[in-house]
């Protein structure tokens, strides 16, 4: 059992895309399904639904492949890790149009491009290209 519940998740997204699963359940938390939320705001998924069931809830992610089977995340990495947090200001952050950062701020979940319209920084969960 890992200590990084967020990096067991993209961990198991990473893996599942690599052999083309439609989908992957992972254990439910609040955060990860806001992780999700955004996913699928940018697109990166195709949807996702918690699933409840007696012992455990999931959140189940629903993965998007382009017409040719090409894969949708090319690449999904953890930034901050409980043993070395990092932190960023808005305006230290990357400004490639392909690729986002997810971050935990006061405002919430949010990614590097709400982060600059609210002027806020924050701990830098992931980056997803």
């Amino acid at each position: 059992m890992s200590s990084d519940p967020i990096a067991d998740m993209l961990t198991a997204i990473r893996n599942a895309i690599k052999v083309y699963n439609e989908k992957v359940d992972v254990p439910y938390s609040k955060i990860k399904n806001e992780i999700a939320r955004i996913m699928k705001e940018e697109g990166f998924i195709e949807n996702y639904k918690k699933i409840e069931s007696p012992n455990k809830n999931f959140l189940r992610i629903y993965f998007k492949y382009g017409p040719k089977k090409e894969q949708v995340i090319r690449e999904i990495k953890r930034i901050s890790k409980p043993g070395a947090r990092i932190y960023s200001k808005y305006k230290n952050l990357d400004k490639d149009p392909f690729k986002i950062y997810i971050l935990s701020t006061p405002k919430g979940i949010i990614t590097n491009k709400e982060a600059t319209k609210l002027k806020v920084g924050g701990e830098v969960i992931c980056s997803i290209y």
